[in-house]
Order: structure tokens, then C-alpha cells, then sequence
């Protein structure tokens, strides 16, 4: 017989923002797959003797390929048990959960999608401002910064990103942003737009630096260190 899936959205990082549901799925659980940006002290919620998996995919380091994290997670499934499949803030966003449902059911495994407090909202949070606002932004779109081979994807809707009244929130995007805001400030948005650069969201080493878009340009094209981060531009950014 085989296992349950549980995919947890684990939230930016802080344990105390996970869901009562994720430290419930991860005290039960058998083996958990997890996240880079899932491990340490969220970890510490998993049952004692889970097997404790790492298959986490980071930009500019060696990771493991799609189709093996999604085999191994087959693999355990089908060995029975409960099975977590631990990922960074909510699993639906940017998260790969696609590719991993479409094997689940390919090997008729069941599972359940738990979510987690979204990366975006919690850098909105911790910058202290709404992600709309009621006269000047009334919709908001996430987008991811680089395709499948890590450079920006060739498909962008750039007329929407490129509207000042729209709050962006860019997902992977420090390598490729100097990129993205000359294709953005060619579809009419302003140089002086209102940016924030959040690093290491509800971590320890959070920092929240505010500008512009050109400003954080300007400071991506020089050194993008290696903590995650997100972008956000628009009518969000204001003070």
C-alpha cells in the first residue's frame, strides 16, 4: 500500500509563522523532503527518527535535478507511511508543485496541498506597508525573475509589469532585475518608481533596503550576494 503526501508550505522562514496544519503534518510524518530555505530550526518540528531528506534547488549552486527530487518522493511514497514534502513559503507559488502532483498521480498516490504564508506577504509585512492600497493599488502580480535555465523569461507580459499603479512583486529576480527594469523602463516605467529589496524575509539576516527601481538596478548590477530575496516595485514601495 502505498504512502500519503503531504505538501507543506513551511512560510519565509520564521517557524512561527507555520501554519497549526504544517506542525501537525510534520510531527506525523515518516520522512521529510525538504527545501533549502525549509531546514533549520523549522526542522526541529519534524516527529524524532523522521528521515530528513535535503532536495533543495538554489540559483548559482549544484542542485538536484526536477525529475529526481520527483522520483525520490515517489519512491518514499510508494514505501508507505506519511511522506512531508516541505517547501518555502507557499509550495503553490513559483514551487515546482506542478511537476511533482503530475508524478503522484502518474504512480496513483494520494496526497493533500497544506498551505504557507507567502514569501510576498511576509516582505510586505516586514517592510511595514500593505501590498494594495485603495486609490492607488488595486492589483498586485508576482512574477518569476528567471526561466527554467536561469535567465529572464522571454515571454513577459511587459506592458503589465511596466504599470505604475500595479503593486510587482518579483520572485527570483537580483541577477536579472538591471535586465528586466530596461525592457520595463522602455514600456514607460518611471526610473524613480518606488522599489524595496527584501533579503532573507522573517530570518535572522532579514534587511530591507528601499529605493528605487533604477536605484536597485544600479546596486544588483554591481553584486547580488547570496541570500533570497524578492523585489517589489510600485505604488507598495512608498513610505
Amino acid at each position: 500500500m502505498s504512502g500519503f503526501v503531504s505538501f507543506v508550505g513551511s512560510g519565509p522562514g520564521d517557524p512561527e509563522l507555520l501554519t497549526l496544519k504544517a506542525v501537525d503534518r510534520l510531527k506525523r510524518a515518516d520522512a521529510v523532503l525538504f527545501d533549502d530555505l525549509s531546514s533549520g530550526p523549522i526542522l526541529a518540528h519534524a516527529r524524532p527518527g523522521a528521515d530528513l531528506v535535503g532536495v533543495g534547488k538554489r540559483a548559482g549552486r549544484p542542485s538536484p535535478r526536477q525529475d529526481h527530487v520527483s522520483r525520490l518522493l515517489v519512491e518514499y511514497a510508494q514505501g508507505g507511511g506519511r511522506i512531508v514534502r516541505l517547501k518555502s513559503g507557499d509550495s503553490g507559488l513559483f514551487g515546482r508543485l506542478e511537476e511533482e502532483l503530475v508524478a503522484l498521480r502518474a504512480a496513483g498516490i494520494p496526497y493533500e496541498i497544506v498551505p504557507g504564508v507567502p514569501s510576498a506577504v511576509a516582505a510586505a509585512a516586514a517592510a511595514g506597508i500593505p501590498l494594495t492600497r485603495r486609490l492607488t493599488a488595486r492589483r498586485v502580480q508576482f512574477v518569476t525573475g528567471h526561466d527554467i535555465s536561469g535567465q529572464l523569461p522571454e515571454d513577459m507580459n511587459l506592458a503589465a509589469l511596466a504599470d505604475p499603479t500595479a503593486s510587482t512583486v518579483v520572485f527570483m529576480g537580483k541577477r536579472t532585475f538591471p535586465k528586466l527594469l530596461a525592457l520595463l523602463v522602455a514600456h514607460g516605467l518611471p526610473q524613480d518608481t518606488p522599489a524595496i529589496l527584501a533579503e532573507g524575509v522573517s530570518t535572522p539576516e532579514q534587511e530591507i533596503v528601499r529605493s528605487t527601481v533604477a536605484g536597485l538596478a544600479e546596486r544588483l548590477a554591481e553584486a547580488v550576494g547570496d541570500k533570497p530575496a524578492l523585489i517589489l516595485y510600485g505604488p507598495l514601495a512608498e513610505a
